[in-house]
């Protein structure tokens, strides 16, 4: 897959950038979304040691890395913050993230890392309340918007209220084809590369209900997630969300799915 970073935005001082095509190798696949405001930058979902060199060496032509305001973890996959450690040494960041996880983020970071941050990671962790909000950044903010049990059990998404973007995690995920940077334009053929996934992975019906009952209060423009092609326009957008509000997953279909052999 070739690599690509696309401008979602930019407008009076305001960028939006969706990174996909960072991955080689064995791995998933997967995409990260930075948002720079006057010159403050918030990375979301950054991965693992197959993204950070090419990660870390684009942004580096747009700002300087020391400037690197936030790393933003949806949640606490490998593929979602294992490359913690190399932007805790490497820039002044904070780390971003369900109060779930701040306690088992650190077992990442080794006692090398640790002896070269600028501060204790404790003194470098947002730690996000169930409920969310929002994350100053340059002149503007970003919103936390809660995604519990989505399928992780603290779990986030991230909106710029600027390019009504949302960069959804594991919600709108799918494997695809290559291209990931082509938004998807045919819901229903797009809709087997998503659903064994989400079926599986996401907790049950009700959880995808709140969360779509959530998002139809926002201005939303844009679904990027974090594997696969994202959602542009408001026609797409509203597709994805009837889909997802009606899908059976989880617990749901525990009886079909697990019987004693």
């Amino acid at each position: 897959m070739s690599q690509q970073i696309i401008k979602l935005y930019d407008k009076d001082d305001h960028i939006c950038l969706f990174v996909t095509g960072l991955v080689d190798g064995e791995a998933i696949p997967s995409n990260q979304l930075v948002i720079i405001d006057h010159g403050e930058a918030a990375l979301f979902d950054p991965g693992g040691d197959l993204t950070y060199s090419a990660l870390s060496f684009e942004l580096s032509k747009l700002i300087d890395l020391k400037s690197l305001r936030y790393v933003c973890a949806s949640h606490q996959d490998p593929d979602i913050i294992a490359s913690l450690p190399r932007w805790l040494m490497h820039t002044d960041c904070c780390v971003v993230t369900s109060k779930l996880w701040a306690r088992f983020l650190p077992h990442l970071v080794s006692g090398f890392v640790s002896e070269r941050m600028n501060a204790s990671l404790t003194h470098r962790m947002i730690e996000l309340p169930d409920e969310g909000g929002r994350i100053p950044l340059g002149e503007t903010s970003f919103q936390a918007v809660p995604a519990h049990f989505l399928h992780s059990v603290g779990n986030f998404h991230f909106y710029d209220q600027i390019s009504k973007a949302l960069f959804s995690g594991d919600v709108g995920a799918a494997i695809t084809p290559g291209q990931d940077h082509l938004p998807v334009d045919d819901m229903a053929a797009h809709i087997p590369r998503m659903e064994g996934f989400h079926r599986r992975y996401m907790a049950g019906n009700r959880a995808c209900r709140e969360w779509v009952n959530r998002i139809r209060l926002m201005d939303v423009e844009m679904i990027l997630p974090q594997h696969g092609k994202p959602f542009i326009g408001k026609k797409m957008v509203a597709e994805f969300l009837d889909w997802f509000e009606t899908l059976e997953c989880g617990v749901d279909l525990l009886p079909s799915n697990f019987r004693v052999l």
